[in-house]
C-alpha cells in the first residue's frame, strides 16, 4: 500500500449538519419540555429588540461559530448572526466571536443553548491547538480518537481538525485497527493466537471478499513489542500503532521499521500527555493518537455583552 494513507477528516459536511441539529433540538428541549420559557415571558416585553455579543473571556482557538446558523435555523428562532471570527481562527481574551441580533425573548431562550455549543468547541479546539505548538517544528502529526462524548463525535472531530490536529478513523465502519482483544477472541474460536502479520492478511482478504466494507480502507494493527513490530511490518499494513512504548522504545520501534520496510507509518499512543507529548514526538514516530485531546478538553469560558433598546433595530 501507498505511504501516508489518511483518514476521512471531519469537514463542514452534510453528516456533520444533521448531527448538529439533533443535538440542539435535544438541548432545546432539555430546556423548554415542549413549553416555554416562563421567566422570559413573564417578564421581558415581546416586542423588545435586543443585540448580544458572544465574547471570549480567555484566548482561544474558534469552533462552532461558523455553525451557529445552523443551529439558529434548527431553533426556529428569527436571530440574525453576525460573525466576528472563522473557525481555526486565533481570538485574545476580551474578542468578540459573533453577534446576535434580534427579540430580546428569542435570544434569552436561546443563548445558553449557544453558548454550551460553542465553549464545548471552543474548548477542544483550543485544547487542541496547545498540543499542536508543542511539536509543531516536528515531522510528525497529531490525531484524535474515538474517546468522544455520544452523540457528538462528527462536531468534537471537527473541533480537533479546528484545533490544528488531524482526525483518526471516524468510527469502526471505516477502517481496521486490529487490537489484542480482536486477537484474544480469534484465540478463544480456534484455539491459537494470530501472529500480526496473519491478522494483516485476514483483514486484507475481508476487504476484499466483502461487498459493504470500503476496498481501500486501511488497515492498521497494534503492537506492544519490538518481536510483534518485526512480524507485523513486513506484511505491509499501513500504520502500525506501538502501545504504550516508551519514547526509547519507540526510537527503537523507528529504527526496526526503517531496516524492514519505511513504508509502513508508525503511530505512538498510550500515556500520552500534554508532559510526555514532545518526548514522544522526538523518538520519530510520523503519527501520535491521543484521547486527552476531547476527552480531558474543558469548555472554554464565553460570555454575552448585551444591547438592549431601539437602537438595536
Amino acid at each position: 500500500m501507498s505511504v501516508n494513507r489518511e483518514f476521512s477528516q471531519q469537514t463542514k459536511d452534510a453528516f456533520l449538519r444533521d448531527d448538529l441539529e439533533q443535538l440542539v433540538r435535544l438541548a432545546i428541549r432539555e430546556d423548554l419540555a415542549r413549553g416555554i420559557d416562563l421567566t422570559t415571558v413573564a417578564v421581558v416585553p415581546a416586542d423588545l429588540p435586543a443585540e448580544a455579543d458572544v465574547i471570549a473571556r480567555v484566548s482561544g482557538t474558534a469552533a462552532g461559530v461558523d455553525l451557529v446558523n445552523w443551529m439558529v435555523e434548527t431553533l426556529q428562532c428569527p436571530i440574525r448572526t453576525t460573525i466576528g471570527v472563522q473557525d481555526g481562527s486565533r481570538f485574545e481574551a476580551g474578542q468578540r466571536l459573533l453577534t446576535l441580533a434580534g427579540a430580546a425573548r428569542d435570544i434569552l431562550t436561546c443563548e445558553r443553548t449557544i453558548l454550551n455549543f460553542l465553549g464545548r468547541l471552543c474548548g477542544i479546539a483550543s485544547w487542541t491547538t496547545r498540543h499542536v505548538a508543542i511539536v509543531s517544528d516536528l515531522p510528525v502529526q497529531l490525531y484524535d480518537t474515538r474517546k468522544t462524548t455520544p452523540g457528538w463525535r462528527r462536531l468534537e472531530k471537527y473541533a480537533v481538525r479546528c484545533g490544528g490536529a488531524r482526525n483518526h478513523r471516524s468510527g469502526l465502519y471505516d477502517a481496521i485497527l486490529i487490537k489484542d482483544n480482536h486477537l484474544a477472541c480469534h484465540a478463544y474460536r480456534t484455539g491459537r493466537l494470530l501472529r500480526p502479520s496473519e491478522a494483516v492478511q485476514l483483514a486484507r482478504e475481508f476487504l476484499s471478499q466483502q461487498p459493504d466494507a470500503p476496498r481501500d480502507a486501511i488497515v492498521e494493527i497494534e503492537v506492544d513489542s519490538l518481536e510483534q513490530l518485526s512480524d507485523a511490518v513486513p506484511a505491509m499494513p499501513d500504520i502500525v500503532l506501538l502501545d504504550n512504548m516508551t519514547p526509547g522504545r519507540l526510537a527503537e520501534a523507528v529504527s526496526l521499521r526503517n531496516q524492514l520496510n519505511p513504508n509502513v507509518q508508525l503511530e505512538a499512543s498510550g500515556g500520552v500527555r500534554l508532559d510526555t507529548l514532545r518526548s514522544i514526538a522526538l523518538s520519530g514516530v510520523e503519527r501520535i493518537s491521543m484521547g486527552a485531546l476531547t476527552h480531558s478538553a474543558i469548555c472554554l469560558d464565553l460570555g454575552l455583552d448585551w444591547r438592549i433598546g431601539t437602537e438595536c433595530n
